[in-house]
């Protein structure tokens, strides 16, 4: 309530009339506010932290007027009493400041104007217009700065978000105090005209109504005119004052004097100052009296800060360590993924030289972050005494993925298939972790004859880098938690509101929606787009929770981003179909009592997988990566199947298949005739395939 009873309070004193000694106790109240306005601004270690001065600034700019208007009344009406009519504030600025003489007043008053109006708040609102314009220009730079951060996991979807609240809250306190620094110059001007206004009714006042001739009339009013203007004009120079070191504050981790304290605490400033106040004090003209003491202490204070840098304060022993006090940071493994380094490949992430694995794989999370739709969790490198000094390993929670050799001080050429025979190219013959193609381990001077004879030369970060992102990409459904999901959630809830609210919490926890996510990214559909897949699944989970049928809908609904990572828009899908006969037997068959699912017969799997294979094997280099189609309820246990056996062979049930795809038959699985050569078929005969 204290903000709604000022605000009152200072409406009060514009229009009610309150006696000389409540006029007192609020210019007292008046300067102590400024005082401490003054004392906040000087302390800030930066201006945010003072982010609530534009408000107070207006606050006490309308408290100061008020003050005028209720001095302006009293002086007026009792003015003709004597000096003391106004009240002892206004009698002692305007007896012992200026000595009584309303002259001398006047030109006080004057100087101080001139010091607030030209020098302060000038200064004070052309710093604040320019830091105003530079921030907001700024601002797009600094928005672009934070996602590139966030997205290459250098900070938490909390730590953005805080830090883009503190950029707008900057960019806004700046474009308050451009206008705040308006008041500034509003009130010295405002100053004036009240002054003027004092002394002529003063006049008029004076001579009609209480019959006082020119001089006694001048005297009394004028005088108590000019020790009101003094009086507001104090702490209006010292809200001036702090409106300026506001604005020109430069952020630091020091408030304002020890900012000017520690950098003005260097000796070799105060040495030539101290030279220059002697060499002056020399000179038979000056007062050597003033000179040569001053330069006395500057040579002092020199001698003490010299002093001062060169001590080297001995540090105080840490304490021992507990070494029976175990933490459970010491046994629990907080990273999803972790890369393990024996000893003889420490330095590759060591920060003294450079660290180019952290680096190396930095830039692969950030790709995989683009890839996948979210932010990856950060990777965690650590040493460990169980491999062999030049052996790596990748784990996924806690579960070996992948291992290497390396050898840090070579270079690895590797066979892409149009290199020549290794024996031509010495060194040691390898094998590529990714791949397996073969390499052969290189010194870094035949860099060159190895790109000459057609190898694929890299340094052994990229050899673990590239290592890791072939075990990741094949799992980005293992590295998607309730925590991605959230973030995700929360950057489609900012303009997509309503549409979030429709999915989670109801009908779906945030768990289901979770487990939904993953199995899409498990069949290869990117969260890179997260709007038609929500759209989707809005729609869906009004239908049913089933977690099932939720991926067949959501997979028919994004059958054209599904067949769009196969095929160009115009080029025909490479199709392989199974024979009617074969598909009612897959349909048909054993089914798992639990889930209800098809569950294949191992002979039959095993037959399909095969030819299947066999299938995707025999087409040409370069060729586009064929389909199996099959009906809705086969497209499950047979993408199980063939993402073991035919990696290469996308799976698509009929539904999921785009009206206006075209596309081409390559192979009818389990027919009596397989189709030896490409066999479009029209948008119109999709109906067998559906058989």
């Amino acid at each position: 309530m204290a903000l709604p009873v000022g605000i009152l309070t200072i409406i009060v004193l514009m229009v009610v009339p309150i006696p000389p000694a409540m006029l007192d106790l609020f210019f007292v109240l008046n300067i102590a506010l400024s005082v401490a306005v003054l004392m906040a601004a000087m302390n800030a270690e930066k201006p945010l932290d003072f982010s609530s001065f534009p408000s107070v600034l207006l606050f006490a700019t309308l408290l100061r007027l008020a003050l005028n208007v209720a001095s302006t009344r009293v002086v007026l009406m009792n003015g003709h009493e004597g000096e003391a009519a106004a009240g002892k504030v206004i009698e002692a600025f305007g007896a012992f400041l200026i000595g009584g003489s309303f002259a001398v007043g006047l030109f006080v008053f004057m100087i101080l104007m001139i010091i607030n109006l030209v020098v302060v708040t000038k200064g004070a609102g052309r710093v604040s217009e320019v830091s105003a314009r530079f921030t907001l220009d700024a601002l797009p730079g600094k928005q672009m700065a934070i996602d590139a951060d966030l997205a290459a996991g250098l900070m938490t979807a909390d730590e953005a978000k805080a830090r883009r609240r503190e950029i707008a809250t900057e960019a806004d306190f700046y474009g308050s105090m451009d206008g705040a620094s308006k008041f500034v110059k509003g009130d010295a001007i405002a100053a004036l005209l009240i002054l003027f206004v004092n002394i002529v009714a003063g006049f008029v006042l004076g001579m009609a109504t209480h019959g006082l001739s020119a001089g006694e009339a001048g005297e009394l009013y004028v005088t108590l005119a000019v020790g009101d203007a003094l009086v507001a004009s104090v702490p209006a120079l010292l809200l001036s004052i702090a409106a300026a070191v506001i604005v020109t504050r430069v952020s630091d981790s020091r408030d304002l004097t020890g900012q000017i304290g520690g950098q003005l605490a260097e000796p070799g400033i105060w040495l030539p100052v101290g030279c220059i106040l002697a060499a002056m004090g020399m000179i038979p003209a000056m007062p050597q009296s003033v000179f040569l003491p001053l330069a006395a202490g500057a040579f002092a204070l020199w001698r003490t800060l010299k002093r001062r840098k060169a001590f080297v304060p001995v540090e105080e022993a840490e304490p021992a360590p507990d070494t029976t006090r175990i933490a459970i940071e010491d046994i629990s493994e907080q990273a999803l993924v972790t890369i393990e380094l024996g000893f003889g490949l420490v330095h590759l992430a060591d920060d003294r030289r450079g660290a180019p694995l952290v680096s190396r794989l930095t830039g692969l999370r950030r790709q995989l972050c683009q890839s996948f739709g979210y932010i990856v969790p950060q990777f965690r490198i650590k040493d460990s005494f169980d491999l062999a000094p030049d052996r790596y390993r990748v784990t996924l929670g806690g579960a070996p993925l992948g291992s290497g050799q390396l050898r840090p001080d070579r270079m690895l050429a590797i066979d892409t298939g149009e290199a020549g025979q290794l024996a031509q190219l010495p060194g040691e013959a390898t094998r590529d972790p990714s791949f397996g193609c073969p390499a052969v381990w290189i010194d870094a001077g035949t860099r060159d004859l190895a790109v000459a004879e057609g190898y694929l030369v890299v340094d052994p970060e990229s050899v673990v880098a590239t290592h890791v992102n072939q075990l990741l990409s094949a799992r980005p459904q293992d590295l998607l938690g309730p925590d991605q999901v959230r973030e995700l959630l929360d950057m489609v809830r900012e303009r997509n509101a309503q549409m979030v609210e429709t999915i989670t919490p109801q009908p779906l926890s945030l768990a289901a929606v979770t487990r939904l996510l993953r199995a899409l990214l498990a069949d290869g559909i990117s969260l890179a787009h997260p709007l038609p897949i929500l759209a989707s699944l809005s729609q869906a989970a009004q239908q049913t929770t089933d977690h099932d049928r939720l991926v067949d809908m959501l997979r028919a609904d994004l059958g054209p981003m599904l067949v769009g990572s196969l095929c160009a828009p115009d080029e025909r899908l490479p199709v392989i179909t199974l024979a009617a006969e074969l598909e009612e037997m897959v349909v048909g068959g054993l089914q798992d009592p639990a889930s209800g699912n098809v569950v294949i017969e191992p002979d039959l799997a095993r037959s399909i997988g095969e030819r299947i294979a066999a299938i995707v094997a025999g087409r040409p280099a370069g060729a586009g990566k064929p389909a199996l189609i099959v009906q809705p309820r086969a497209r499950r246990p047979l993408a199980g199947l063939l993402r073991l056996r035919a990696p290469g062979c996308a799976v698509l049930s009929i539904n999921e298949l785009p009206v206006a795809q075209p596309i081409e038959v390559i192979a009818v699985v389990g027919g009596d005739e397989q189709a030896q050569a490409p066999q479009p078929v029209p948008d119109m005969d999709r109906e067998p395939l559906a058989a």
